[in-house]
């Protein structure tokens, strides 16, 4: 029997900026060899590796005689890709390629991440997860079910990483904006977490996507024979909300209580409740209510540098009364009350709402869900979106309604006719779900609107003038939040935490980007975006005293660069 090679060794980087960074995670190489090192997607190189790394590892045949480079890797994959005309396609493609070489798929998306973004999430994940029990080809993530009551933690011990630093998990209710997935919700925790290690250099190692499957009550998936969840109606109540406990108190008893856990894509009637039940107890964020928050925000501040005037001189109106819809509105509120001075009630009485049912005002208030209440003001009842406008005289309206085509030209042009620039985004995902196009806002404000939009749209030519349409895409904060949340050990998520992401994020916009309309700064700089927030994160963590990672680094910045997971090849020995 052949001797087994020893762990592979690598060139020592430099000292950290301030003690062990927290993202290290262990440098040894791969324990396996041959064959084995081939199907091994942590240490796969494919054709990149050398003929002495070839001779080393016994894999002298096991590859073709040529030998490439990474780039050339990359070059091959990317036109691989642009071939395939349904997006899908490359959707699977991009899977696949995480499933066999981990680095080149990073190192794919990082290079190319304005192309690859919307084919690894939103929009093209939300038909993965539609149709996820058809393409479905090998387990990504951790599945925990009803079945599973009593054992979460010997599920959870099933894992194979042990230094666990993020976790995104889903019930799978309300994914995007296409409702009950079930089991096949776990495209976005599998995507999400491809964005904290590519956007904000957490290591994969340190991702752990996870799904509770807890039934389904979408009857075409239950009679749909390539479904891969239970078979059953959703469970509720206290059966619910006891797995839940028993998941949140394993996570805590196998990874510790600095392990961020992200609820992602609950429903409505279970996000707020789960948010402020373990808040308190657990580090924990819900990226529908607060990142989708923050990232509006920046916008926001981003927007009113542009035109001129401060967040409390504006009126806000907003289709949607959800998790999005009153995250922001409550983030917007906790953001003029910081530097007004002003109690938030007040600020809140600057911000209004529009669900299903009207105007959210106080002769409504008994009928309302709790988290809409401080949004109820006095005014009369409307039942339209357009009486609203034409009542109210916003100058930012907002959607997150999850229904496409509800910015009207009638609604638009009333914005328009008393804005000189109108601030209008359209934050419904994916695009079909959009409240408007940018070609609409544009169009029907005779290019006078400030438009931002939660899927991507292409540029605009409206009267001889080119309008680049920001996306308001959550991916610009959650993995900078997340790697701040991470490097500065942070036990517990603070409010002041998120205005100081939206803060960073909106400084990064330019004059050259409002130029161009641009309210957001381009994709091509996310891991610089990444780093400033994470240091503003950390540092607020540390101002509040939530951060246990000490000492305090003395240049965050430098710092959170430092601990950014890189996804070039590794030379091997």
């Amino acid at each position: 029997m052949r001797p087994m090679p020893p762990p592979l060794k690598r060139a020592r980087r430099g000292p950290p900026v301030s003690g062990p960074c927290p993202l290290a995670g262990r440098q040894a190489g791969p324990s396996c060899s041959g064959h084995q090192l081939l199907r091994d997607p942590r240490h796969n190189k494919g054709l990149a590796f050398s003929e002495a790394e070839r001779d080393a590892h016994y894999l002298r045949g096991l590859l073709p005689p040529a030998i490439v480079s990474q780039e050339h890797q990359e070059k091959k994959i990317m036109h691989n890709l642009r071939s395939y005309t349904v997006p899908l396609h490359r959707y699977i493609a991009m899977m696949d390629l995480q499933e066999r070489n981990e680095r080149l798929f990073y190192k794919l998306l990082i290079d190319n991440v304005e192309e690859l973004l919307p084919v690894v999430y939103t929009p093209v994940v939300g038909e993965a997860c539609q149709k996820y029990g058809s393409i479905y080809r090998r387990p990504q993530g951790l599945y925990i079910s009803l079945k599973d009551k009593g054992k979460v933690l010997e599920v959870l011990k099933n894992w194979p990483e042990r230094s666990i630093q993020v976790i995104v998990v889903t019930d799978g209710e309300r994914i995007l904006g296409l409702g009950d997935l079930g089991c096949q919700g776990m495209g976005i925790p599998v995507g999400k977490l491809s964005l904290y290690t590519a956007l904000g250099g957490v290591r994969p190692s340190a991702c752990l996507p996870i799904t509770i499957d807890v039934g389904t009550n979408n009857e075409t998936l239950l009679n749909d024979e390539y479904y891969i969840g239970l078979r059953q109606r959703r469970a509720t109540g206290e059966e619910y909300h006891e797995l839940l406990q028993e998941f949140m108190n394993a996570v805590k008893q196998n990874y510790g209580e600095k392990v961020l856990v992200q609820f992602e894509d609950f429903a409505n009637h279970n996000a707020f409740d789960l948010l402020a039940k373990y808040s308190k107890s657990h580090l924990v964020f819900n990226d529908d209510i607060q990142g989708t928050a923050s990232v509006v925000l920046a916008g926001l501040l981003a927007a009113l540098r542009m035109i001129g005037g401060g967040l409390v001189d504006q009126t806000y109106l907003f289709l949607g009364a959800g998790e999005a819809g009153t995250g922001i509105a409550e983030l917007i509120a906790l953001e003029m009350s910081k530097h007004t001075e002003l109690p938030v009630d007040d600020c809140r009485k600057k911000i209004w709402l529009v669900d299903s049912k009207g105007l959210l005002v106080e002769s409504r208030k008994e009928s309302l869900q709790h988290f809409k209440k401080p949004f109820a003001h006095e005014h009369e009842e409307l039942k339209t979106l357009l009486e609203a406008v034409q009542s109210i005289k916003p100058t930012v309206l907002i959607g997150t309604s999850g229904v496409g085509k509800t910015f009207t030209q009638e609604v638009i042009e009333a914005m328009a006719s008393f804005n000189e620039k109108p601030v209008i985004f359209s934050l419904s995902n994916p695009t079909s779900h959009s409240e408007c196009t940018a070609e609409e806002a544009y169009t029907w404000s005779k290019g006078t609107a400030v438009f931002a939009s939660g899927s991507p749209f292409d540029p605009v030519e409206y009267e001889g003038k080119t309008f680049v349409p920001g996306q308001s895409n959550n991916a610009y904060v959650f993995p900078g939040f997340g790697l701040g949340v991470v490097i500065s050990g942070a036990i517990r998520v603070h409010d002041d935490m998120l205005l100081a992401a939206s803060e960073a994020l909106a400084e990064e916009a330019t004059q050259e980007n409002f130029d161009k309309g641009l309210i957001f700064p381009p994709f091509t700089n996310i891991r610089k975006i990444s780093a400033s927030i994470a240091a503003k994160v950390a540092a607020k963590a540390y101002d509040l005293g939530l951060a246990s990672r000490l000492p305090r680094p003395d240049d965050l910045v430098k710092y959170a660069e430092s601990c950014m997971y890189t996804p070039l090849y590794r030379s091997y020995r």
